[in-house]
């Protein structure tokens, strides 16, 4: 899993990974963030979690609930006394290229409804490699100071902070309540002296100077912290009595002059440009900097528009840290791979001599598809120059923000002299089923289905994975196990496993090697408590192509019960009639999906009756407020002027509305603003209540 590219990962492949990134990325976090010892360098991090947002852009209705998106930090150590952050503690969204950057500045437009040409200044400042800390001032005397943490709750370090010469512990001329955020962190030369006086003790030596300024900081002993050289930059705040000024430079300049060092390369940008332009200027000088940066960080300057902003779950939306280059290597290209998923598809792996890229080891990279490997992109113009890749060649190995390696280059000078063009298989390596490539499919699948082992066993581990039965003791490992040996062949077998091979029976569970009959007993238990099951999980236990936990969570949403679900998809057909026209009435449901939904369902209705049989579906749960528009649906059209459609849409959520992407006579009310035009004319043919946006924010007490 995790050699296949983004792009091409099955929801089973997808679900199964977002497990190990959150497994792996939680280990990470506390070795980090708790333990001051890393266990991966910070490209290799970042890369991870790139990786994470990156599938779960793809895959939304796959988000776990201990999802590294929206973690922070981790948990305090058990050893210091805590701190509840009164504002919380946030991280920032990366950005690895000038393309990610000049999209920030675009969402931050469409968010806010500002034209291209309306002013919108920034700050830029150097992202410190350091340990984030929050110190809180009372009447201009620090009461206390935290480390990040998780975000909500963090270390008690006060008397450690109170060694550090950059941390004031009075203020002059500060608002009563003034929490300054910022960063510990060590300078090179301070770093190489603690290290030399480390070893001629005969004592522990740091890694780099961010973990030795976060294991000084977090010493039991303020005394030892005290001998450390620690620094300290402010980039921030959280709660306060009063503002600081109206912009984020101005309130920087502001902790400047009550005490606070602050990065004396922050500079307000007018635009993209700009921003830029400092990113390369101080990339270009990272070794003179006498301290570890990692990049630059972002933010919008007017604090008015960072409020309008807001937050997402764990990042601010009016701030990003541009991530400096990642680094490449050349090695050799020894096999490619084709892997199948649980959909079919087949995944093209490069398999490498091992080469050290950014300090970690690589020996896999992603091909993304056959036409990637022919020089191709899906509509048939070249890539790099046209140029194939073969197995033999030289290529040159990068790491940006995925933790799958990419090929950028290939060296033709090097190539071997009977290396031959590779052609794709046009066959399952699986199973032999014909492997077909669809129109408008950049991807060729398996037509085997059920009977190729790849896709019945991956789509056995998604019927079990977390986010749908996630039955205890039956995890991907045991359905491999059961399914290699005939146990369980279909979703329905799980719930007849006892019958055919629990107490009693000549052959039992309890037998199989790394069982027991306490093992066998708990396994039962478990798949008897999933007999029970609420119905957005049945529907994407299911594992049908594009419908995901997002995905199932409408579609049970919208028909409430199984019977009336599973009618309307038995009746639906994509020739069109009431059942297809309300399924498509669903926003976020389009042709595409509901094809491939209507279409599986009815032709594994056999297999999913057979499930059923053995379940009590729960009825979806339905939304009950006070407000005027809960449980209805909406529609939004034309140009809204008082908020954007995206803010529009999100308070209508809030208040238990249901928003649809176009009209039908499921519709409650249609907001129009200037510019309706097809849509207003339905909801008037269907006599559906149409009212303009003055009179939604009255309706809704924002007026």
């Amino acid at each position: 899993m995790p050699d296949t590219p983004v792009n091409t990962l099955t929801e089973a492949q997808a679900r199964t990974e977002l497990e190990r990134l959150a497994e792996t990325l939680a280990t990470a976090n506390s070795a980090y963030f708790r333990d001051d010892a890393p266990v991966m360098d910070d490209a290799a991090y970042d890369a991870l979690k790139a990786r994470n947002a990156a599938i779960e852009a793809r895959f939304p209705h796959l988000i776990r609930a201990d999802s590294p998106s929206a973690r922070i930090g981790a948990a305090p150590s058990e050893a210091f006394g805590k701190i509840r952050h009164a504002r919380r503690m946030l991280s920032l969204a990366n950005a690895f290229s000038p393309e990610d950057v000049a999209e920030f500045v675009r969402r931050i437009r469409r968010y806010l409804g500002l034209p291209d040409d309306a002013p919108l200044p920034f700050t830029s400042e150097p992202k410190i490699d350091g340990l984030s800390v929050s110190l809180r001032y009372e009447h201009g005397r620090l009461i206390h100071a935290a480390t990040r943490g998780d975000g909500e709750t963090g270390e008690d370090v006060t008397a450690n902070a109170r060694t550090v010469a950059d941390i004031p512990e009075t203020l002059e001329g500060a608002p009563e309540l003034l929490e300054v955020r910022g960063e510990v962190y060590m300078s090179h030369a301070d770093f190489a002296a603690l290290n030399a006086r480390q070893a001629e003790a005969g004592a522990k030596t740091f890694a780099n100077p961010r973990n030795a300024a976060a294991g000084s900081l977090r010493q039991l002993d303020a005394e030892i912290t005290r001998a450390r050289p620690l620094r300290f930059f402010a980039y921030g705040w959280g709660e306060l009595s009063e503002p600081l000024a109206a912009t984020q430079y101005e309130a920087l300049q502001r902790l400047a002059a009550l005490g606070f060092s602050v990065n004396p390369r922050t500079r307000r940008c007018d635009g993209l440009d700009a921003l830029l332009q400092t990113h390369a200027e101080t990339e270009t000088r990272r070794a003179d900097l006498g301290h570890d940066i990692d990049g630059m960080v972002y933010k919008v300057d007017d604090l008015a528009l960072q409020d309008r902003l807001g937050f997402r779950s764990t990042t601010p939306r009016w701030a990003i840290a541009h991530k400096f280059s990642a680094e490449t290597a050349w090695t050799r290209l020894e096999a490619i791979d084709i892997q199948v998923g649980r959909t079919g598809a087949l995944s093209p792996v490069a398999r490498l001599t091992p080469v050290t890229v950014g300090g970690v080891v690589v020996s896999n990279a992603t091909l993304h598809n056959e036409d990637y490997i022919a020089g191709r992109d899906s509509k048939g113009a070249p890539i790099r120059d046209g140029r194939d890749i073969r197995v033999g060649d030289r290529v040159e190995i990068y790491r940006a923000g995925d933790v799958i390696p990419k090929i950028r280059d290939l060296d033709l000078s090097a190539r071997p002299a009977d290396a031959e063009a590779y052609v794709f298989p046009e066959t399952c390596p699986e199973c032999g089923s014909p492997a077909v490539r669809e129109a408008g499919d950049s991807v060729r699948r398996c037509t085997g289905g059920l009977i190729c082992p790849a896709q019945a066993v991956e789509r056995l581990k998604h019927f079990v994975a977390r986010a749908a039965f996630d039955i205890e003791g039956l995890g991907a490992k045991q359905v491999e196990a059961f399914w290699r040996d005939g146990w369980i062949t279909r979703p329905s077998d799980i719930f007849t496993l006892k019958d055919r091979f629990g107490p009693g029976c000549p052959r039992q569970v309890k037998n199989r090697e790394g069982w027991g009959e306490k093992s066998a007993e708990n396994l039962f238990a478990a798949i008897d408590a999933r007999r029970t099951v609420p119905l957005a999980r049945v529907i994407f236990a299911l594992g049908i192509r594009h419908v995901g936990e997002s995905t199932a969570a409408l579609l049970a949403g919208h028909y409430g019960r199984w019977d009336a679900f599973r009618a309307a998809m038995l009746a639906a057909s994509p020739e069109g009639g009431d059942a297809w026209d309300s399924l498509l009435s669903i926003d976020g449901v389009g042709p595409v999906l509901a094809a491939s939904l209507v279409t599986s369902f009815q032709s594994e209705i056999d297999e999913i009756d057979a499930l059923a049989a053995h379940l009590t579906i729960e009825d979806a749960e339905s939304r009950a407020t006070d407000s005027p528009v809960a449980g209805k649906t909406l529609v939004f059209t034309g140009t809204l002027e008082r908020m954007t459609r995206a803010e529009a849409k999100a308070r209508a959520e809030a208040l238990g509305a249901k928003v649809a992407g176009s009209v039908s006579a499921r519709t409650d009310l249609l907001i129009a603003g200037p510019g309706a035009g097809s849509k207003a004319k339905k909801a008037a043919d269907l006599g559906v209540e149409v009212i303009d946006e003055d009179a939604w924010l009255t309706l809704i007490g924002a007026g």
